[in-house]
């Protein structure tokens, strides 16, 4: 089983559920581009942006980790911690007018698994480019 297809499956899933909340709330408001000065709007769109800032960044990491057999274990580890980190990031922006702290979590945890993840490619690349050496 493949780890990776999996959590970026959640992720897109996730990630088009942010879109047509936009597109509704675009369609309600009457807003054509942008936020159209609604502050509403411009946490959905911040949130979305953010997602789209950070995410595909952490599953190619993820993807790279994979490919060199790197543990499913951790693998899993990486993932549920970047489906959980983004489902608290978004629920700031998207449910909560003033609540700082679901923010700051997801925000926080999806900084620990970039982390993380560089740290893991860091080790395969130091560890493959000394097998390549022997």
């Amino acid at each position: 089983m493949m780890v990776t297809p999996l959590y970026a499956g959640l992720l897109v899933l996730w990630f088009l559920f942010l879109s047509v909340r936009i597109i509704r709330r675009r369609g309600s408001e009457k807003i054509l581009l942008g936020d159209g000065g609604n502050a509403g709007m411009l946490r959905l769109v911040r949130g979305h942006a953010n997602f789209a800032e950070y995410v595909p960044l952490a599953l190619l990491m993820m993807a790279m980790l994979e490919l060199s057999r790197f543990s499913i274990y951790v693998l899993h580890a990486l993932g549920i911690l970047l489906v959980i980190s983004r489902l608290l990031h978004a629920s700031a922006f998207s449910y909560a007018k003033h609540s700082m702290s679901p923010r700051i979590a997801g925000a926080g945890l999806t900084f620990l698994v970039l982390a993380l993840e560089a740290v893991l490619c860091l080790y395969q690349a130091v560890i493959g480019h000394q097998l390549w050496m022997m």
